[in-house]
């Protein structure tokens, strides 16, 4: 199937447009994004839905293969389709379908409170594939409490595949994830580490050898090595900098 960037805003339906005076009032959302970039190593966007295009992209050369911010910018979503290998660029076509249905049976007043995470491959110019993890969350709505504006965080995915498709909400303590096989969100059971695992994996982020970490809580080495196994087990992740960031987006530290 071939995609076009028409599809990825066919979910979500305007029935009206917006006037100048309306996009004036975006300056100070613009003025925060790029003092965010200022800021992290990681790539911000501003994506806007009524015009099907980038109202910001920062200059993160990591994330923009090969291309400049503006080129970036000029491109819109046409920068996924010359940049994201087939199989993620039709997973990113159902992501984005599951997305705005997520959304539409969200309560209105809740709409700001969440974001959607999930991860696919960049192509780079030297022909090798970077996988990222894109958070991105509503921004500003619409009169008829549609997104409008949105904001995506752009970083290196601590995870080996794509997908990971979760929405949560850390304000209202939400999470789901979407099933690739069913197409179905399903209610993600919550997490809860308790204060060993969680010292444990603050200090393996400090970058402590167990036999330090052992130390700066009193416990053996074997502790520190049974306790690990059962945090990536609750987690479900390989790795330390996986623990780390699935911790990170489910507030669990």
């Amino acid at each position: 199937m071939l995609i076009k960037v028409e599809d990825f805003f066919r979910p979500i339906q305007f029935d009206d447009q917006l006037a100048k005076e309306e996009y004036d009032k975006l300056e100070p959302y613009l003025h925060i994004a790029k003092s965010w970039s200022e800021l992290t190593y990681q790539s911000i966007y501003l994506v806007d839905y009524y015009r099907k295009c980038f109202l910001y992209v920062s200059n993160n050369p990591l994330f923009l293969c090969g291309k400049t911010a503006e080129q970036v910018m000029q491109d819109g979503y046409l920068f996924y389709l010359k940049n994201v290998p087939e199989d993620d660029l039709q997973l990113l076509l159902r992501i984005n379908e599951a997305g705005f249905s997520f959304i539409k049976i969200v309560p209105k007043a809740d709409r700001l409170k969440y974001f959607i995470s999930y991860d696919f491959h960049l192509k780079q110019p030297d022909g090798n594939l970077t996988l990222i993890n894109h958070k991105l969350m509503p921004l500003v709505l619409d009169k008829h409490s549609n997104p409008w504006i949105a904001s995506c965080l752009v970083s290196l995915s601590p995870s080996t595949k794509s997908g990971n498709v979760r929405f949560c909400s850390k304000e209202l303590n939400k999470f789901f994830e979407f099933n690739l096989e069913t197409n179905q969100w399903t209610k993600f059971k919550r997490i809860t580490l308790n204060e060993r695992e969680k010292s444990i994996l603050m200090y393996s982020v400090q970058g402590l050898t167990m036999d330090k970490i052992a130390s700066k809580i009193f416990v053996s080495v074997d502790t520190v090595k049974f306790h690990k196994k059962n945090l990536f087990h609750k987690l479900d992740v390989k790795t330390i900098t996986e623990a780390t960031a699935k911790a990170i987006d489910l507030a669990l530290l």
